[in-house]
């Protein structure tokens, strides 16, 4: 069976804090894994969990992920801006034309993030954590469509996109040229397999690369360099 996408780290310098915001703004619970990192996760099962790993790696440049989340009204949208000022967020400028109608902002440790306006069609059907916007070359999209087993839904000058099979989850690569890297990323897939050894030698036949051996798992990169973690499902 294939690897499952499980959770996106995200480092943080003070964990419960940045696990309190998200929480608070996709309206998920806290809870934490066996590790004892927190993570947050919806009630119902939908979505992606947001896993936070403690870090005092200093933030330098743009994440090459930031998340998408929808709305589904103009006044929902704005209501989703306002409780990410009231739970420490703030606007961000990223080059943003005045016309664009989606809303760019940072968490309280900088990671970017975009309130999607209502009725966009490229979001459509699905989830409130709509995407995993990626900075990344085609080779990468369609590594990760052959590692989850997921279908390209997009495949067009370079951008790259594929969908859950749920339909509620896009994953979505930009391009090139690809943003630099500067060090390990602050935002990293988490894999699950039945059989991590084997799934590993399958990951590196796709084009990933052995980074280190954890003691709950196995750091990988995919072509562009940016790591993920493999591990055994509970």
């Amino acid at each position: 069976m294939t690897a499952r996408l499980d959770a996106l780290t995200i480092d943080a310098a003070d964990p419960d804090r940045l696990a309190g915001f998200w929480a608070g703004l996709l309206g998920w619970r806290v809870g934490s894994d066996a590790s004892g990192a927190p993570v947050a996760r919806s009630d119902d099962g939908s979505g992606l969990p947001l896993r936070f790993a403690s870090s005092s790696a200093p933030r330098t440049g743009l994440n090459r992920i930031h998340l998408h989340l929808t709305s589904t009204s103009v006044d929902d949208r704005d209501a989703r801006v306002a409780r990410a000022l009231e739970l420490g967020g703030r606007h961000l400028d990223v080059g943003q034309l005045p016309e664009e109608t989606h809303v760019v902002l940072a968490d309280p440790e900088g990671n970017e993030l975009c309130v999607i306006e209502p009725g966009n069609r490229w979001l459509a059907g699905c989830g409130l954590l709509g995407e995993l916007a990626c900075d990344g070359s085609r080779a990468t999209g369609v590594f990760w469509s052959e590692v989850l087993g997921w279908p390209l839904v997009w495949d067009e000058d370079g951008e790259t996109a594929i969908r859950s099979p749920r339909g509620d989850l896009l994953l979505a690569w930009g391009g090139e040229p690809v943003n630099p890297k500067r060090g390990t990323n602050r935002l990293r897939p988490e894999l699950v397999a039945d059989d991590p050894d084997a799934e590993v030698a399958r990951l590196e036949r796709l084009g990933a690369r052995r980074v280190g051996r954890e003691d709950n798992g196995v750091m990988l990169a995919d072509p562009d360099d940016n790591e993920l973690r493999l591990r055994r499902a509970p």
